[in-house]
């Protein structure tokens, strides 16, 4: 199976349409006609995930956040970016990355779910042209819990060391918003949607206080916390649709710990 049938099918499902227009999606470096019997999926492309798709004879690298953002003035061995780019190249895999285009058509709804969310909503509409599509969720408990039960909660749901939370413990929570990855833009949309709680990552001290002044508690469980969550996914999706291929992960890594 070539590289570019592999992708086909991925935007079948994960059209590009969806990504954010600041985005920058899709294959990355690689040969779109690479003959495809290994691949590995990742939520990052550090250096250990170059070094396992050499070690490991892929031929594919799959992973949620892009290694280029914005465009590049040169790909050379003196800058990280370059020579992990360099390192694919030369070892002919090809590298697709699919970010918010994900996010908003398998993210949000996989965290909700994972949640045991009911009924969830889009908690801001992102693409509007043929489906009410967005990024996060948000939802109803069908049981009131505090706000110390819904932290030990998302601590065991996506296997976390530890979440940060801002607001009180015994506060009562009846409604819940979520947003994988950064949320902190999201704190107005998750307040107009009258949330007690945003599950998110990457939320600053006063985007924290900000947000307990208005009556909204934070739980800020990493940026990686929760998106982690696309490796099992992805690995599944390409299983099911892509029997053929062994299929390789990287191993849940946090970029940071706790002392």
């Amino acid at each position: 199976m070539e590289c570019r049938q592999i992708i086909e099918k991925i935007e079948e499902r994960y059209p590009r349409r969806y990504a954010m227009e600041w985005d920058n999606i899709g294959l990355q470096a690689g040969r779109t006609k690479k003959e495809v019997k290994r691949i590995l999926i990742a939520l990052d492309v550090d250096d250990a995930t170059v070094e396992q798709a050499v070690s490991g004879n892929v031929d594919m690298l799959v992973t949620h956040h892009p290694l280029i953002f914005k465009p590049v003035s040169w790909i050379n061995d003196e800058d990280f970016i370059g020579r992990r780019l360099l390192k694919l190249i030369q070892n002919d895999i090809s590298y697709y990355a699919m970010h918010t285009n994900y996010d908003v058509l398998g993210m949000a709804d996989l965290a909700g779910e994972m949640l045991q969310l009911k009924n969830p909503q889009v908690l801001e509409i992102t693409n509007t042209e043929d489906s009410l599509e967005g990024i996060g969720r948000v939802a109803d408990l069908e049981i009131p819990v505090t706000l110390e039960e819904c932290a030990g909660w998302v601590k065991k749901v996506f296997s976390l060391p530890g979440v940060r939370v801002f607001g009180e413990p015994s506060q009562k929570i009846t409604r819940i918003a979520i947003v994988p990855g950064s949320g902190k833009g999201f704190i107005g949309q998750a307040l107009e949607k009258k949330a007690d709680v945003l599950i998110t990552g990457d939320i600053g001290h006063h985007e924290g206080i900000d947000a307990n002044a208005q009556d909204m508690a934070v739980i800020d469980a990493g940026h990686y916390g929760i998106e982690h969550i696309f490796i099992s996914d992805m690995e599944k999706f390409c299983s099911d649709n892509f029997p053929e291929l062994e299929v390789q992960v990287m191993k849940i890594q946090h970029p940071f710990w706790i002392a």
